[in-house]
């Protein structure tokens, strides 16, 4: 059996499989609880510049909160 043959048929059965287990274990941890942080903060990657006319100084500046939760309770 030469390598090619060899390597071909390694990659078509056990590196298929660990690949889609690697797959697997990253969608997994993606949308594990503790990672809801991570993915809200990306979504609102594109809103971090906007410039709607208020400074954020204050405690209770309605800037300040969570736009995913209004569009959740909405």
């Amino acid at each position: 059996m030469d390598t090619y043959t060899l390597l071909r048929a390694f990659a078509d059965s056990w590196f298929l499989l660990a690949m889609f287990g690697f797959f697997l274990s990253v969608v997994i941890w993606a949308f594990l609880p503790s990672q809801r942080a991570a993915r809200e903060d990306a979504a609102g990657i594109p809103f971090r510049e906007d410039d709607d006319g208020c400074s954020n100084d204050c405690d209770t500046c309605a800037c300040k909160t969570d736009f995913l939760k209004e569009t959740q309770n909405g």
